[in-house]
Order: structure tokens, then C-alpha cells, then sequence
């Protein structure tokens, strides 16, 4: 079943020098564009992550530090990166949760705006934990009858992605061939920002999501615990999630204004 969009969904997955938001870096981006008119644009670049890659993690992906020493860095790619995905919806496979705050990471530091506030997110695998709870591999061979070939290279992973997306919306009726509800199905939570700091309340304000003020109104604990604000600026939190904090701030004193 070919999916049913409105505007273009970028398919994308990176591979890095590790698990941290805050610190790793994209040593491999891929990006599948599809259009609603069934066209697509894929393209793979080979990123110089400025830092070491661990060797276990090497062993994983099976990319090196030797391999990437003469690629552009991420800041050079960033403004090709953005001008694909900047007016799309984007999935990917356990894209939520690591690869969309990462990728938003790396914009933020070449400094390039991110947003994603006009943009849905489809995350494959939730779609297939809910309905199987397998890995990439075993959703590639449920779904779509293959062998992943070359499995943690960031264009097999893309395209498995899709593939397997087209496939669930084939096997399960219940889901719709909308990027909208898909979305909100894969979805875990409804937070603020990538990584999950910071959530919202039943009435849709921001509150802290973790923490001494877990489930606080962050405009509240911006008015008694200023020294708090200040805290989250300077410690190792993602520049996502400073982003929402500096919004936050900034929209609470206009409204003093």
C-alpha cells in the first residue's frame, strides 16, 4: 500500500558515535524523501563526526574514525540536510526517541533553527512494538518477507523503513493511511521537546517532566526557583530542550510586557 500524503515525509536514520543526545555525533545520515505524488529523492552522506568513534561502536556499524577523517563535517551537510527535510513530516525506526533530537542537535549546533512544530513525526518501530515488538531485522522479515542486507548501514535502515511502513498499513487494517494519525499512533508521549524534559500538563501547559518539580508548571518554577532556570541552561541538557526553556522564559515576560 503506497501511503497517502499531504506533503512530502522525510525517512531518515543516522548512524553515530554513541547513544547521547547531548555529546554524540552523526557519523552517517540517510534520507529517504518521498513526495505525494510517488516521486522520491534518497541521498547518503559519510560524516566527519569531529570526535572519536569507540571501537565497539565501530564494530557496530562498521564505520571509522579512518573512514570519515576526509568527509565534510555535519555543519558543512547541514544546510542540503535542511533544505530536504524543512518541509516535510519525517519517520524513521526509533526515530522519536534518538534520531529526531539528535539530528536536531546537530542543526542547532551548525546553527540552523530547527523546528518541528509544522512537521509530524512517524516512528516505525513504535508503530511495530505495539503490534509485534520485534527489532528492524525481524519487522523487515514479518512484513516484508526479506533478509535486511547490510543492516546498520543508515540507507539499508532507511529503506527497510519504508518498506515496512507500507507493509503494516497493508496488515493492519485499524491502521489509517494518514501521516497525521500515524503520527499520533507511534507516538508515546506528548512532550515539548525531543527528549522528553519536558511534557504538558491536561490543560496543554508546559510542566517539567522529570526531577524535584516533576509534574510544575515551568513558568511557575521560573518565578519562585530562578536559580533552578539557570541550572538547566548551563548543565548537559540538550540545546533542544534549552530551546523550549528559552521560549518558555521569553513568552512569560512578554506577557509582563
Amino acid at each position: 500500500m503506497e501511503l497517502k500524503l499531504k506533503k512530502p515525509i522525510a525517512f531518515f536514520d543516522l548512524e553515530t558515535t554513541g547513544t547521547n543526545v547531548s555529546k554524540d555525533r552523526i557519523v552517517e545520515i540517510a534520507i529517504l524523501k518521498v513526495f505525494p505524488n510517488g516521486n522520491k529523492e534518497s541521498y547518503t552522506w559519510r560524516v566527519n563526526p569531529e570526535m572519536d568513534i569507540p571501537k565497539a561502536v565501530s564494530e557496530i556499524h562498521g564505520i571509522t574514525n579512518e573512514m570519515v577523517a576526509n568527509e565534510p563535517t555535519f555543519k558543512e551537510l547541514a544546510p542540503k540536510v535542511y533544505a530536504l527535510i524543512k518541509d516535510s513530516d519525517l519517520a524513521g525506526f526509533n526515530s522519536n526517541r534518538f534520531d529526531i533530537p539528535l539530528l536536531a542537535e546537530e542543526l542547532l549546533r551548525a546553527d540552523i533553527d530547527f523546528d518541528l512544530k509544522k512537521a509530524l513525526a512517524v516512528d516505525v518501530q513504535t508503530i511495530f512494538h505495539k503490534k509485534e515488538k520485534r527489532t528492524l531485522e525481524a519487522a523487515y522479515k514479518f512484513y516484508c518477507g526479506k533478509e535486511l542486507k547490510d543492516a546498520h548501514s543508515a540507507a539499508a535502515d532507511t529503506n527497510a523503513t519504508y518498506e515496512v511502513l507500507k507493509s503494516q498499513l497493508d496488515t493492519y487494517e485499524d491502521l489509517e493511511n494518514d501521516i497525521a494519525f500515524l503520527s499520533e499512533f507511534s507516538s508515546h508521549r506528548d512532550f515539548a521537546d525531543f527528549a522528553g524534559f519536558i511534557g504538558f500538563n491536561k490543560d496543554g501547559a508546559e510542566v517539567f517532566a522529570f526531577g524535584k518539580y516533576k509534574g510544575s508548571l515551568v513558568s511557575d518554577i521560573m518565578d519562585t526557583d530562578s536559580g533552578y532556570f539557570g541550572w538547566l541552561l548551563n548543565a548537559d541538557f540538550p540545546l533542544y530542550t534549552k530551546k523550549v526553556l528559552t521560549r518558555i522564559r521569553l513568552q512569560k515576560l512578554n506577557t509582563k510586557i
